[in-house]
């Protein structure tokens, strides 16, 4: 077992799983748009104010979306691997599934307290627990290749540790961060995206020199 000792504990199918995942996902994703509203029998004028006011919930709805997403993109890469779960790999699930499903609660408060430190350092943590929780749950099956039909590549595996660890600790710094300066946190987040980047080509390019 590449060095690793079986610890079986109580096993199911590794497709029931993320079915249930998928859905946590897509409601979590929805909720995220229920507070983009404006109220009814509004003037022009009233109408130009309330949808200037909306403004802030778009773009954190897009934030969140965004983010959600590769989160969800990222769980599904991680299973390619696997066949079946077992008790701790559900615990990890659960939990990270319990703080995807949080979402919409600190994207509220971004949208209408997003000049408060509270607010963005709320966000940036829950951000930071979702990848933390994530990333507890690629080791994991990374450590436990009996789960999986194949063995999931050590190059490979230790470039989605990498991307998730570079997530966690870009938003737990904007925790901080925040109490400083809300709008430098926010600024701060876009340093995510080059090191994205990276780790998704590399990535990508791991992936295809496995499939040779």
């Amino acid at each position: 077992m590449n060095g690793h000792q079986r610890q079986r504990d109580d096993e199911g199918n590794a497709a029931r799983f993320l079915a249930l995942s998928d859905g946590v996902f897509a409601i979590a994703m929805t909720l995220l748009a229920l507070d983009i509203t404006l109220p009814a029998g509004l003037n022009p004028a009233g109408f130009e104010r309330a949808l200037g006011d909306v403004v802030p919930n778009l773009w954190s709805y897009a934030i969140s979306f965004l983010v959600i997403a590769a989160f969800w993109r990222g769980h599904h890469e991680m299973f390619r691997y696997t066949r079946e779960v077992d008790g701790t790999v559900i615990r990890l699930g659960l939990l990270g599934l319990g703080l995807i499903a949080l979402m919409p609660f600190p994207t509220t408060l971004l949208a209408e307290y997003g000049d408060q430190p509270q607010a963005v350092a709320v966000y940036s943590g829950a951000v930071a627990a979702m990848g933390a929780a994530q990333l507890a749950l690629a080791v994991v099956l990374w450590k436990r290749p009996w789960l999986g039909g194949e063995a999931l590549p050590d190059p490979v595996a230790r470039n989605d540790v990498a991307d998730l660890a570079s997530v966690v600790l870009v938003f737990a710094v904007a925790v901080p961060l925040a109490f400083v300066s809300p709008t430098g946190a926010k600024w701060w987040w876009v340093v995510l995206i080059p090191l994205k980047a990276v780790t998704g080509n590399r990535g990508k390019r791991l992936r295809a020199a496995g499939r040779r």
